[in-house]
């Protein structure tokens, strides 16, 4: 066993996007046209991962192409695999979503989860109460100027 998990060292990728099941993503796949080579994006719902994260490990991505469902099955470690991007995080309960390959329109939708989005708002909101508290106090520190009252 440790012969094996040698060999697949050489071939695992170091850093491994991450998302999850019900996750909305972009996959960026290397296509050999003859001599020419071009970047393909298959964009879809992340509806199973299998395996872990090891060698072996996949996940399927599934899209609607003209009213008809595609799936298609991709390895974390491939090397035509070049990069994998969240377009919108989901909210799922289950680890395997098989349940939309019977849904239609937009029943097919998932819940978008919310917390990367509460994480940039309260960063945000939290930059304006500094910058705010900033301005306040160098209001406050300013010295006044004297008036000088005129003389009768």
């Amino acid at each position: 066993m440790e012969l094996i998990k040698k060999i697949e060292q050489k071939y695992l990728k170091q850093k491994l996007p991450k998302f999850r099941v019900g996750d909305v993503v972009d996959v960026h796949v290397q296509i050999k046209e003859g001599d020419k080579e071009r970047i393909q994006v298959f964009s879809g719902t992340v509806i199973k991962m299998k395996g872990g994260q090891g060698l072996r490990g996949t996940f399927t991505v599934r899209r609607i192409v003209q009213g008809e469902g595609v799936e298609r099955v991709f390895p974390f470690h491939c090397p035509s695999v070049k990069d994998v991007k969240v377009t919108r995080p989901g909210l799922v309960r289950r680890a395997k979503l098989y349940y939309l390959r019977t849904r239609v329109g937009k029943a097919t939708k998932v819940k978008e989860r919310q917390e990367f989005e509460s994480k940039k708002k309260s960063k945000r909101a939290a930059a304006k109460k500094k910058a705010a508290k900033s301005a306040q106090s160098s209001k406050a520190k300013e010295p006044k100027e004297p008036v000088e009252e005129p003389v009768a």
